[in-house]
């Protein structure tokens, strides 16, 4: 999209709000457009996450728990293993052995959502459970990949026929029946949301680690601590710096912190992105007023 490396940090350098460059920069390395997905380093990516909170985490040690993690998987596979001696290895060893589990009763901590926090508490959220048994299942040999459904996601594997299988690493990596994620979606939804085609589709890497990334910034917000979700969609912008919505987002937020100059210019951005937007009018008198604010100022 923006051609050379070169040219993607020159213009992410202008989306970046200084909250904490060195992470913001390290994660658009990981994530950008000149990285293809299925190269995108999913649980560097998701301790490079972790990093706006814990600046001197130490990767490395988290990474060699994965591995670990895939060894003693690899220990209970037969020399050729199927799918469900696979699945039951995993299931043995981070589920029984481990004790990964859903945090039902601290489902928005915002720790749950943080990689290092899952590996160290043992708790998670299912997109942050699923990174884990995706992350080993990939080590150990065994191939699965994310499915966004709403409100609740889930892993899914292709066997060499093309057969799907379904995985609830929420629920101690239960394989699902379309039946099964219909339910899952009426204790959700009370029963207003039919089970659609698409729920069950795979998604990226990138619109996983999106969806971890706002799964944060709504924590943040919701608890009007502004300055931590501002560096959230940072690292948001990091994958999609061109995202109307999300620019919009940070100006927003730049202005509840007083961040005008910076809040000005997401606002210009916006406007370009979106001129012809249904709040384009008030985005612009906001923008007009910050300006004559700034230069009473000078």
């Amino acid at each position: 999209m923006w051609g050379t490396t070169r040219a993607l940090r020159a213009c992410y350098h202008k989306f970046v709000s200084g909250n904490d460059k060195s992470v913001a920069e390290t994660f658009a390395s990981l994530v950008g457009q000149h990285v293809d997905d299925d190269r995108i380093p999913l649980s560097r990516a998701a301790l490079t996450i972790a990093r706006a909170e814990y600046p001197d985490l130490d990767m490395e040690s988290y990474e060699r728990q994965l591995d670990l993690l895939a060894r003693r998987v690899a220990h209970f596979l037969p020399h050729v293993a199927d799918a469900s001696q696979t699945i039951a290895a995993l299931n043995q060893v981070l589920f029984r052995e481990e004790g990964f589990r859903g945090n039902r009763d601290d489902y928005h901590d915002p720790r749950n959502s943080f990689l290092n926090d899952v590996l160290d508490r043992k708790l998670g959220i299912p997109i942050t459970l699923a990174l884990v048994y995706m992350e080993v299942a990939r080590r150990a040999g065994f191939p699965v990949v994310g499915v966004g459904m709403p409100g609740h996601f889930l892993l899914k594997h292709y066997d060499v026929d093309g057969r799907e299988t379904l995985i609830d690493a929420f629920n101690g990596g239960r394989v699902l029946s379309p039946r099964d994620c219909q339910e899952r979606l009426d204790e959700i939804y009370a029963g207003q949301l039919p089970l659609q085609p698409e729920f069950l589709l795979a998604v990226s890497r990138r619109q996983m680690l999106t969806r971890i990334l706002n799964n944060l910034k709504n924590i943040y917000t919701a608890t009007r601590n502004f300055r931590k979700a501002l560096a959230v969609v940072d690292l948001i912008l990091a994958i999609y710096p061109r995202s109307p919505e999300d620019v919009k987002q940070r100006a927003l937020l730049r202005y509840s912190l007083g961040q005008m100059r910076g809040a000005v210019e997401d606002f210009d951005d916006y406007l370009k992105m979106s001129p012809d937007a249904s709040d384009a009018d008030e985005i612009r008198h906001t923008a007009l007023a910050i300006r004559r604010n700034l230069a009473n100022l000078n």
